[in-house]
């Protein structure tokens, strides 16, 4: 349907009625090749790299074969339709093919002559004077002056090497068309390629024109989003002064960067590599963009020691069948002044129908391109030739929308913005066997693809700069390892940075860390900083030497009172244990061992129920041992007041009585235990505030009042028991009982006043060691000063344990 479509529009144009007339303001400029048809296409190439003046003559001779061959390709992509009877019958397709010269303005003009046509009259102009598309241009900055000019007129313009994403722009560019994909896919391609191999640091170099600073930017873009800095980006021209070049040749030479990526036109590099190779620049590894990575002139030029190992992306390679056949059918007989021209290049001859300058031989006539080896005649490389063949199919398909396969199955089409699938071949310039440099592909890019798989590589050695076969290392600053993080240096770009070692208790787990993560609370960073573990839960434990060594003392405590309870219950019926209420002095007995064994239950792991035992049984026996002392101080007074004639006062206080005050005085420490358990009871906590290293495992009081009510009351009994003890400390006793009991009790609080500040500013397990030390000394001191005399006199001084001694006192 479409090809019908087409063919109607076709015979419509040539039949279509007359604009007003038309005149020419000028002589028109000839083309260089020319075939006249039904429809006729334009070519605008680059046959030459300068011109003097604007004249349908040359200044040199054919300088580049590789564009000849391009132009030769459209003439034979047209033939080669006219030629067959599927396509068009009916009609021919005509071609005219200009020379811009490198230039700008000779494009303009040649895209101005190809829109005017050649007939100037009063009749109005014919469409066949006219052409229907035109195929340029092979760079982009000339591409862009043709479109803009022919734009407005809706003609198509169909470039087949003009790769500036700028032309994507449909407000700007709206009828221009590309058989090559736009730079854009090739910066992003170029970008993730740098990243692929871990190259954060490299300079950058691109043509001062729209193709080079366009893609340059892109690229920048693309790489910085990927963690790559640009240590320089410098833009030149190949008609830049000389000293414009040597300065970024001195910028090559004192750059940290090993990797270079050169968004650069062929033309261009030939120009730096010329001042590159004088000052012997060597040891970089370039990275180049598809118009010149596989240019032939530059891979065979003086310069290709210092380009090999290069990479970069090009158009992949294709065939044309037939073409090398029509390429080397051209001989010396033909009378096309540009055809002579060539072959006189070709063969270094001149034809004797030429007035060509110089000391040429003349040619001899039997010269044949069959055994010719350039560019014109190489069909190994026809990326672009390829690209030109598929424009000349597009203008035959469709004047706006095309989308049809080739011969060889390649689906060409263009999308919204007149670019057609972005696919690139990664060549690696390696070194043959014959010394030349060879384009290897080594890998491939598919934009169409998924991100992660754009990009792929063929199972082929890649050979970097120097023939290295190791990835060439390019960064400001070396990876940072595990257990630091990047640390910018001040006015560097984010590539140059510090390894700055993580913090305590932060990590980092990954090289090139840019921050340190904070360990959980329970957690902490080990000695290498790349892992957090967890803290070392310390308490007083029964493995600590400090814990050996209370538990000895608490164990020898017992010791000690059930010794001393033997003493007792051996001389049970002696005067000096009977003088001194037997039945309290085994309850103190008792008691003591309790206090000493209470110490045990602070040392261990703390538990629920180990952090309730602890305090607890610590307040009950000491209330308990603290009310037989002040019991036996009671007695003492007691057995005074009843010396006094008519006294009957220790019939009120007995043993009944003695028993009574006990248990009155320990059951109401137990109703405060009991409310304490009930309403706030103590519980483990773990501690972090005292070190950030380690934990500290104890028992949180649960309430603070309950904890002071428990040691304020037996503060109060202690108190009371040494006022008493005090005040009986001169009466006429057995045995200085009540001295004893003063001096206990004397001790006794200094230790628990000591306690006080000492247990509230010691840190961590120091906290329980101070508590068991106050209940240890505690202890000793009630049980020395209370029943170490006594057991004196039982066992040293038999002789004062008489009653008669007694009642001598």
């Amino acid at each position: 349907f479409r090809m019908g479509f087409f063919h109607t529009w076709l015979l419509f144009t040539l039949v279509r009625a007359a604009d007003p007339p038309c005149k020419l303001w000028g002589p028109p400029d000839i083309p260089q090749l020319r075939r006249d048809g039904d429809v006729t296409i334009g070519g605008i190439f680059s046959f030459h790299n300068s011109w003097e003046e604007m004249m349908p003559t040359f200044t040199s001779k054919p300088e580049r074969y590789r564009e000849f061959q391009n132009a030769q390709t459209m003439v034979f992509a047209i033939e080669e339709i006219n030629n067959r009877a599927d396509i068009l019958p009916g009609i021919s397709l005509g071609y005219k093919i200009y020379d811009s010269c490198g230039s700008i303005e000779m494009a303009l003009r040649a895209s101005l002559s190809l829109v005017n046509g050649a007939n100037g009259s009063q009749m109005p102009c014919q469409r066949t004077n006219t052409i229907q598309a035109i195929i340029a241009e092979t760079s982009s900055t000339p591409t862009i002056a043709i479109s803009a000019t022919v734009g407005p007129l809706n003609l198509p313009v169909i470039s087949h090497f003009a790769t500036c994403a700028c032309l994507s722009d449909r407000t700007k560019h709206p009828s221009f068309f590309r058989t090559i994909p736009s730079d854009y896919y090739q910066s992003q391609a170029l970008a993730k390629l740098v990243k692929y191999f871990g190259w954060t640091w490299v300079g950058a170099l691109c043509s001062d024109n729209d193709y080079g600073n366009n893609g340059m930017n892109t690229f920048i873009k693309a790489a910085t989003e990927f963690g790559v800095c640009v240590e320089f980006s410098e833009a030149f021209f190949r008609t830049d002064p000389r000293e414009e070049i040597l300065r970024i040749v001195e910028i090559l030479k004192k750059s940290s960067s090993k990797v270079i990526v050169a968004f650069v036109s062929y033309s261009d590099m030939d120009v730096l590599l010329g001042e590159v190779a004088q000052h012997n620049i060597t040891g970089l590894q370039w990275i180049g963009s598809e118009s010149w990575i596989s240019d032939m002139n530059i891979a065979t030029g003086k310069w290709q020691q210092i380009l090999r190992g290069s990479m970069g992306f090009a158009i992949p390679k294709a065939e044309i069948t037939g073409l090398k056949e029509f390429l080397i059918k051209l001989n010396s007989s033909s009378d096309i002044d540009l055809y002579k021209e060539l072959w006189e290049t070709i063969f270094q001859c001149k034809l004797p129908s030429q007035e060509t300058a110089g000391s040429k031989i003349m040619c001899k006539g039997n010269e044949s391109l069959n055994n010719v080896q350039n560019q014109y005649t190489d069909v190994t490389e026809l990326q672009i030739a390829n690209n030109v063949y598929k424009a000349v199919y597009a203008v035959l398909h469709s004047k706006l929308e095309v989308n049809f396969f080739t011969e060889r199955r390649e689906k060409v089409f263009f999308d919204k913005n007149g670019d057609p699938a972005a696919r690139y071949d990664l060549l690696n310039w390696q070194q043959g066997e014959d010394g030349t440099t060879e384009f290897v592909k080594v890998g491939f890019y598919d934009a169409s693809l998924q991100p992660g798989f754009q990009l792929s590589f063929n199972n082929i050695s890649i050979v970097w700069a120097k023939n290295q076969h190791q990835v060439p290392v390019s960064v400001c600053s070396e990876s940072c390892p595990t257990g630091t993080r990047k640390a910018v240096k001040k006015g560097k770009p984010v590539c140059c940075y510090d390894c700055i070692p993580c913090a305590e208790g932060e990590i980092s787990n990954k090289t090139d860390s840019v921050m340190c993560l904070k360990c959980p609370p329970e957690f902490w960073s080990n000695k290498w900083r790349d892992t957090c573990v967890p803290k070392l839960v310390e308490f007083l434990s029964f493995e600590d030497v400090m814990g050996i060594i209370l538990v000895l003392f608490s164990l020898l405590g017992v010791s000690f009172t059930l010794g001393i309870a033997v003493v007792f219950f051996v001389h049970k019926d002696t005067p000096i244990v009977k003088a001194n209420n037997s039945e309290l002095s085994f309850l103190l007995l008792f008691s003591l061992t309790l206090c000493f064994l209470c110490s045990l239950t602070f040392i261990g792991r703390p538990t629920e129920w180990s952090c309730m035992l602890r305090h607890t049984a610590f307040g009950i026996t000491f209330v308990l041992c603290i009310s037989c002392v002040l019991g036996k101080t009671i007695v003492v007074l007691m057995a005074f007041r009843a010396t006094l004639p008519g006294s009957n006062v220790m019939k009120w206080f007995g043993p009944l009585q003695q028993r009574l005050s006990v248990i009155t005085f320990t059951l109401l420490q137990f109703l405060i235990c009991v409310l304490w358990l009930t309403i706030s009871p103590p519980f483990p906590y773990m501690n972090m505030n005292y070190y950030q290293e380690r934990i500290i495992l104890e028992c949180k009081l649960g309430s603070n009042f309950g904890f002071w009510a428990v040691l304020g009351y037996i503060g109060l009994l202690a108190l009371l028991c040494f006022i008493l003890a005090f005040l009986a400390r001169k009466l006429p006793d057995n045995f200085n009982e009540a001295k004893f009991i003063t001096f206990s009790m004397l001790i006794f609080c200094a230790v628990w006043i000591t306690f006080i500040p000492a247990y509230v500013s010691s840190p961590g397990k120091f906290t329980v060691a101070v508590e068991i030390f106050a209940i240890l000394a505690s202890s000793f001191g009630l049980l020395f000063c209370i029943f170490a005399p006594k057991c004196y006199i039982i066992l040293l001084r038999p002789e004062q344990n008489t009653k008669k001694h007694m009642m001598g006192k």
